[in-house]
């Protein structure tokens, strides 16, 4: 596995001790940036496969760089806190897997490769999500332009349908795409005459 690695680590010494684990682990590139760097920054210029962050002690305002990142790239992180609180926000925050410094040889490879598969299943499950939200609001559009035809122009829900279709077909655009225009449409000519009503 030929990983490109950001790692974020305050203590030379001990991210020199994990970059040469990761080496003898066979991870082909590992960059080292300086805990408290931007690490928005140091991921856009860096481009990695991965991040690990490597700490001391538990440190909220890291937390809040993770954040910022995790939605794009699997984070790591190695602590020497075994606080279950700090773990469970680290993981609220993103991180794939949360780790105390000091694993074995061994166990490096493996760890990487679950955060990798962890992140890519997250975000398979969040690309569902939005298909399914879309979907949903898609079809509330198309029942909402479905009941305005046969209001006004007194369709029935086949032949509703069927007009949304063949406008759609005829206009050589997406259906979604015709009832939003055509439901946003009804809304803006609608939108004056319920303001006559009032008054």
């Amino acid at each position: 596995m030929q990983l490109r690695i950001l790692l974020i680590d305050s203590d030379d010494a001990r991210a020199e001790a994990l970059k040469e684990k990761l080496a003898q682990a066979g991870f082909a590139e590992v960059l080292h940036a300086r805990e408290g760097a931007n690490l928005v920054e140091a991921v856009e210029n860096t481009k990695p496969d991965l991040v690990i962050v490597d700490m001391a002690s538990p440190d909220r305002d890291t937390l809040e760089d993770v954040r910022a990142v995790s939605a794009d790239k699997p984070v790591v992180m190695f602590a020497d806190s075994d606080d279950i609180g700090f773990a469970e926000e680290a993981i609220a925050a993103g991180v794939c897997s949360y780790n105390l410094s000091g694993v074995a040889l061994r166990d490096v490879k493996p760890i990487m490769a679950s955060a990798i598969a962890l992140f890519r299943r997250y975000r398979h499950v969040e690309a569902e999500l939005v298909a399914a939200k879309t979907l949903l609001e898609e079809r509330r559009a198309i029942e909402r332009a479905k009941a305005i035809l046969m209001k006004h122009r007194k369709m029935t829900e086949p032949e509703a349908y069927r007009w949304l279709q063949k406008k759609a077909m005829d206009e050589n655009r997406k259906l979604a795409q015709v009832v939003a225009q055509f439901v946003r449409e009804h809304e803006i000519e609608a939108a004056p005459k319920a303001g006559e009503k009032r008054s």
